[in-house]
């Protein structure tokens, strides 16, 4: 009898102390929905490149670090490597799909392109993804009504497949784990992601030297149905004006290949550098989370090549419609 007791207080105990583990649900603060944007790096910029023409109504424009053009890879593992290494397919195809997929009502109207605003990067020393396949990115989003005075291209730089900030992570050129590369750019640190947040949102108050808040971890498995490839939790970081009722607007932050938490823990949600901007800035950063799904998605990469399905691209695909609904959730309070 005494054993059960035992057995029974030390299974409450575990309970209890899962119960307090648990992650919370996506809270809802208070902003517009129509000023959030989008930036990823690798298969996140890919997936953001999706995002942003998909749901072009709302998104104001979008980041793209390492990543090619809407549609590249025509929805199969074997269109990939194309759009890696290049040369990607010819960007009139892909424009002919697109304007497709619009006229039958699977993405937002084109029309909304041409008020978007547009980030592209490519390291020099960056033989993961080829500098071809940005150029290619370039040209879709010219071709579908981007002026050029709205996209701001950035190809320099001698990085390594991964996103730059200032001061951390590894030595600019490399191509390892984490993915996140520290820079010099004209003679200081190159801090990527207020790069991309002041060129979608225009001049911006200078990065918070301390955070007013942190990031935190939200229950991902609402908006993650099997199949998926979400992790049950994702990340995100809401400054303290915004929490206490001041009206913001959300950036979405989307990992690469292998970087999601799971594998380099908060290397990317946590030092990317989007906290600090956001922080003084009224931005809310949402951090969404895939994880690795052998066979079909082995690494854990966003669905940029059809292994959710052939909807994969369009609004009610199964990653674009989580990401969208946990977007919205974050600024939906009155």
């Amino acid at each position: 009898m005494l054993k059960l007791g035992w057995w029974w207080g030390g299974a409450l105990a575990l309970t209890l102390a899962q119960m307090v583990a648990a992650a919370e649900p996506l809270p809802a603060y208070r902003g517009d929905a129509r000023q959030s944007s989008v930036s990823g790096l690798s298969s996140g910029a890919f997936m953001a490149v999706q995002y942003q023409v998909a749901f072009s109504a709302s998104v104001r424009g979008v980041g793209v670090v390492a990543g090619g053009p809407y549609y590249c890879s025509k929805g199969t593992l074997a269109g990939a490597p194309a759009c890696m290494s290049g040369p990607p397919p010819a960007v009139g195809g892909l424009v002919l799909a697109t304007q497709q997929f619009a006229l039958s009502g699977q993405i937002d109207p084109l029309s909304n392109l041409a008020k978007r605003r547009v980030y592209l990067f490519s390291g020099s020393q960056d033989n993961t993804v080829k500098t071809a396949v940005v150029d290619s990115a370039e040209s879709y989003f010219r071709k579908l009504g981007v002026p050029a005075a709205r996209i701001e291209y950035l190809r320099g730089l001698p990085a390594g497949h991964a996103q730059i900030t200032p001061t951390y992570g590894n030595d600019c050129g490399e191509t390892k784990s984490p993915y996140v590369n520290h820079c010099d750019w004209k003679g200081e640190g190159y801090d990527q992601a207020g790069a991309i947040l002041k060129q979608i949102y225009g001049p911006l108050q200078p990065r918070a030297a301390q955070l007013s808040s942190q990031v935190t971890v939200f229950d991902q498995k609402p908006y993650a149905p099997p199949g998926s490839s979400l992790a049950d939790e994702g990340y995100v970081y809401v400054p303290r004006v915004c929490a206490e009722g001041e009206s913001c607007k959300v950036h979405v932050a989307l990992h690469g290949c292998r970087q999601y938490a799971g594998a380099v823990g908060d290397a990317f949600y946590g030092h990317a550098g989007y906290n600090e901007w956001a922080d003084s800035n009224r931005i809310i950063v949402l951090y969404p989370q895939t994880t690795a799904m052998p066979p079909g998605n082995p690494n854990g990469c966003w669905d940029w090549f059809g292994y959710t399905g052939v909807n994969f691209a369009w609004k009610n695909g199964v990653q674009m419609r989580a990401i969208k609904a946990m977007a919205d959730r974050l600024v939906s309070a009155p």
